[in-house]
């Protein structure tokens, strides 16, 4: 059976999808915020820097809880605490609103580490071993949903103001209860299960440094482009319309690339595939830094998302393999790595457009994937492990 039609692994996918359909709202629901709140630029910088900090850094906790637990209470209580929150924000006044968008963000932070182990759990064990393609597929649908969030938001909140997003906050009620209910029979991650059914990669400490500081380069330069391509394009004299739907092609090449990763992991090594995407992916960044506002930028758009975006899952599942205590656990520390790296990035990468100008800090994001491709090649599998991919 295709793995999108089954329905264990559909639920979490979908729970994913609505999750990050939510975070993807945030910044359209501020900008409309910003108004009657009288929010600054500034705190609305803050306000996201919050939100993200307290998904990000919660995630390893909620990790461990769904590898002593099981993942069903977790991930569909995620999706109805998101729900809540979410809907709670809408009718709160003032700054009330912002205190529970903020603490909306834990149901993210307790879906994202139970689904991404159990999709690797999914793909290895009913579908010959295709670890990685399953956890591509479980993140595409999240990068689906961030992609859709401003889409949604904007037109409901033109046509009904706040209460508007009532109608994608309550779909989550039905994806959660579906979640739970397929989700009833799994049990714990336990660490000595894990240890017997994961790769057999060099264990070493300086091989999880070497993972970490590929997952940070990595995040930092996607999270870059997501932030700082539409300013760069409205500078160039762009109308919204223009720089949204590029923001977009980069979201949608990315989603795409992390499917495509995860199907070439599985065939021909997890490490391969990695450096190769990471080097490539310098190309189109390297391009966009001197092209300006050219038709070129729809192929090297999309193209530098997916090239970009192709290793994410591939960083997890090695981390899950590698990181001992359960793999949601392991899940729920690189998500939050990743998050954070791209968060506080962003501030760096932000301060030095500002001295620099833009295009040099797309150059500088072209050098951030080459270190990325080179810090990769300690990454490399054991032989058993490429002999049992070739079978």
């Amino acid at each position: 059976m295709p793995l999108l039609l089954d329905s264990l692994f559909s639920s979490i996918a979908f729970g994913h999808l609505m999750v990050d359909l939510l975070n993807g709202s945030r910044p359209v629901l501020l900008a409309y915020l910003s108004g009657p709140l009288g929010l600054t630029n500034a705190n609305i910088g803050v306000i996201s820097t919050l939100y993200i900090a307290t998904a990000s850094i919660t995630q390893p906790v909620f990790g461990w809880l769904t590898d002593r637990f099981g993942p069903r209470w977790l991930a569909a209580g995620g999706l109805l605490w998101m729900m809540v929150f979410f809907m709670l924000a809408m009718f709160l006044p003032g700054t009330e609103a912002l205190i529970f968008l903020v603490i909306a963000s834990l149901g993210s932070a307790a879906l994202h580490p139970a689904g991404a182990m159990q999709a690797t759990v999914r793909g290895r064990t009913h579908y010959a071993g295709r670890e990685t393609t399953a956890a591509s597929f479980f993140f595409m649908f999240g990068q689906v949903g961030l992609f859709m969030g401003p889409i949604i938001t904007g037109p409901l909140l033109d046509r009904f103001g706040l209460p508007g997003l009532l109608i994608p906050a309550g779909l989550c009620l039905p994806v959660a209860l579906n979640a739970g209910w397929q989700l009833r029979h799994t049990r714990p991650s336990h660490a000595s299960e894990n240890v017997q059914a994961v790769d057999k990669i060099n264990h070493s400490i300086w091989f999880i440094v070497t993972l970490t500081a590929v997952a940070v380069l990595q995040a930092w330069a996607q999270q870059n482009m997501v932030t700082f391509l539409p300013k760069y394009l409205s500078d160039l004299g762009q109308t919204p319309a223009i720089y949204g739907l590029i923001a977009g092609l980069f979201m949608g090449g990315s989603a795409l690339g992390n499917v495509l990763g995860g199907q070439l992991a599985d065939r021909f090594g997890k490490q391969r595939v990695a450096g190769t995407m990471l080097a490539l992916a310098g190309v189109p960044l390297f391009l966009i830094s001197l092209v300006g506002w050219s038709p070129w930028l729809y192929l090297l758009i999309p193209l530098s998302g997916m090239l970009t975006g192709s290793v994410h899952s591939i960083i997890v599942v090695i981390a899950q393999s590698v990181i001992r205590g359960g793999m949601a656990l392991a899940s729920g520390l690189t998500l939050g790595i990743m998050f954070t790296a791209g968060a506080f990035g962003t501030l760096l990468s932000g301060t030095l457009a500002d001295i620099w100008g833009f295009p040099l800090v797309f150059q500088m994001t072209a050098g951030l994937v080459l270190a990325a491709s080179l810090a990769t090649l300690r990454l490399r599998e054991s032989a058993p492990k490429k002999r049992l991919a070739e079978a």
